[in-house]
């Protein structure tokens, strides 16, 4: 009989610890059972006894459910299932200082994509106020210093305003989280580089052009960006 391929026939040693057991059947029993936001969970003493486990070991792993911001404790309920906050985590390491270089990239390029995708839920739900006001943020670049800082905050203040005009909260949470990304990335430019579509064509096509031309014009605008991606 042949030796076969050990990786294969053989499965790893599991280094699961007993709270990363519990941790994986509290969310499958949730699911399960099909638990909602505000839905009240079984109190300590039954879930220990359910799960075979002390309450040492419960409570880590309802504390790394608590983390993620699914389980919240309220007076007179005890614990419920609460909608978790799915960028909270990300949120605290968005850093360029302590995210490597190609990680950097991938979430630029992440930008760069959704700034794309942009143009249905903008003329579905873009207002005559919106766009005066973007307006107003695009004017106001000519009358600013073209320092790097000032180039940074208009790029910021403009982009913001177009996710603000999506209605949208979690992609305005995304586009914040972004920003140290962006402003880092930007000031590695040796020599400030400008799109042939500028922030107030972009304005005007808002106000009289089709999405489609609108999704060409931020495609043009971008377009140094697009033109430093690696294959």
């Amino acid at each position: 009989m042949g030796n076969g391929n050990l990786h294969i026939d053989i499965e790893k040693v599991s280094y699961r610890t007993m709270a990363d057991e519990v941790e994986t059947k509290l969310l499958e029993y949730l699911k399960k059972q099909s638990f909602k936001p505000g839905d009240a969970l079984p109190k300590e003493m039954e879930l220990t006894e359910a799960l075979g486990v002390s309450r040492n070991v419960l409570r880590e792993a309802l504390s790394r459910l608590r983390g993620l911001g699914m389980i919240e404790t309220k007076k007179r309920r005890g614990m419920v299932l609460s909608s978790p906050d799915i960028l909270g985590s990300l949120e605290r390491v968005m850093d360029p200082l302590i995210i490597d270089d190609a990680t950097l990239q991938d979430i630029f390029e992440l930008r760069l994509t959704l700034e794309m995708g942009l143009a249905d839920i903008l003329y579905i739900r873009k207002t005559k106020k919106d766009i005066e006001e973007l307006e107003k943020i695009a004017l106001s670049q000519k009358t600013t210093p073209s320092k790097q800082n000032f180039r940074i905050k208009h790029e910021v203040d403009f982009h913001g305003k177009i996710y603000q005009m999506t209605g949208n909260r979690t992609m305005q949470r995304f586009q914040n989280m972004l920003l140290p990304i962006f402003g880092y990335l930007v000031n590695e430019e040796k020599v400030p580089i400008v799109g042939k579509v500028t922030h107030i064509d972009l304005v005007n096509l808002l106000k009289n052009g089709t999405r489609e031309e609108f999704r060409a014009g931020m495609r043009e605008h971008l377009e140094h960006h697009f033109k430093k991606l690696k294959k």
